[in-house]
């Protein structure tokens, strides 16, 4: 369905900007999303070709990403040392990505019809990776937490970001396995390589790496996104529509995170996440409808599972103050069983457990 409205000295697709806002709305509530939600909607909502789709999300990527980074680096969280080994290897990369895409597209060879399924099959297996990261991110997170307390420990442990010595080798390699990823479908910048960083240096938290890894995405996003532009490939009409969008939804889900309703919408976006990359990667509809539906359906209880062994630790044990059905409800939507039915808002201590024991 063709949703371009004409106002007469210019059109403007509407459908894209309530895209852009709907992508906007959930980077802002959640903190991610980004690539690896708008290139496939691009693709399989829109019908927009994948090189279009790519290079579109990594110029409105460039103009959202500088906010935050600016904030952390006022804040002093960044590891300027670790954004520079990473920036060494992921810029190039980022660069030669592109230019692997654009130039077998732009062969007399090579079948443009061929180039493109590359560019999906890519970006479905990047949208799975990033399932796996932020799964694995977030039982990562959830171990750290159960041994702090089972230490008696109160606040953050693990080494601060800005104090570890800097590997240059592991980080540039990093770098570059980010950038040829993120150069060539736009995914990525964020989830991928914070889950490497927490591989090369494990005693690090993966909270303590958001502002290094905002900082290091601005350079690898905008070398690709300056790339694409230089060959040609930057559509204004698609970006413009984009960012009417992704601005204000950006604000709006950041305004609304505070309200502790964030926990849900990361699990809906696990599951959108998981149904595009299988359809990306050519599944049938009718397995990728399974797969979502059994992500549904036996996700919650799996969820339940890693939490009552607190994270893979130990035998699984069960909470006598609530019943099972309510656990399995606290894994579906984030909300804790002490917290189910109650609003939030009136809740002081909700953010802080709810960002620890369920980092999910």
């Amino acid at each position: 369905m063709d949703t371009t409205v004409d106002f007469g000295l210019f059109s403007l697709d509407v459908g894209l900007v309530i895209a852009g806002l709907i992508v906007g709305f959930v980077v802002g509530l959640t903190g991610m999303g980004g690539g690896a939600l708008m290139t496939p909607i691009l693709i399989l909502f829109f019908g927009i070709d994948p090189v279009t789709a790519v290079s579109s999300d990594l110029v409105v990527s460039l103009l959202m990403k500088p906010v935050g980074a600016a904030v952390h680096l006022r804040r002093g969280t960044v590891n300027l040392t670790l954004v520079k080994w990473l920036i060494i290897g992921s810029v190039p990369a980022a660069i030669a990505g592109v230019l692997i895409v654009t130039g077998l597209r732009n062969s007399d060879t090579v079948n443009p019809d061929t180039v493109d399924l590359v560019i999906k099959t890519a970006l479905g297996v990047a949208l799975l990776l990033s399932v796996a990261t932020m799964i694995g991110k977030a039982t990562v997170s959830l171990r750290q937490h159960y041994r702090d307390q089972a230490a008696g420990i109160i606040g953050q442990t693990g080494d601060s970001v800005l104090g570890i010595t800097v590997k240059p080798i592991p980080t540039l390699v990093i770098g570059m396995l980010g950038g040829i990823v993120v150069g060539m479908t736009s995914v990525g910048s964020g989830s991928l390589i914070i889950v490497g960083l927490l591989l090369a240096y494990p005693s690090l938290r993966a909270g303590g790496l958001v502002g290094t890894d905002l900082v290091q995405a601005v350079p690898l996003v905008g070398a690709a996104a300056l790339t694409y532009i230089l060959v040609g490939e930057f559509h204004a009409d698609v970006t413009v529509a984009l960012l009417l969008g992704a601005l204000p939804g950006v604000y709006l889900g950041a305004r609304v995170s505070s309200r502790g309703q964030a926990g849900i919408i990361r699990r809906a976006l696990v599951l959108v996440l998981l149904a595009s990359g299988l359809k990306l990667v050519g599944v049938p509809p009718l397995w990728v409808g399974a797969g979502a539906l059994s992500l549904v359906l036996i996700g919650p209880v799996l969820w339940t599972v890693v939490r009552s062994t607190n994270g893979f630790q130990h035998r699984p044990r069960r909470d006598p103050d609530f019943p099972f059905w309510r656990l399995v409800w606290a894994s579906a939507s984030g909300v804790p069983p002490r917290y189910q039915g109650e609003p939030i808002a009136d809740q002081p201590s909700w953010g802080r457990e709810k960002s620890a024991a369920d980092p999910l």
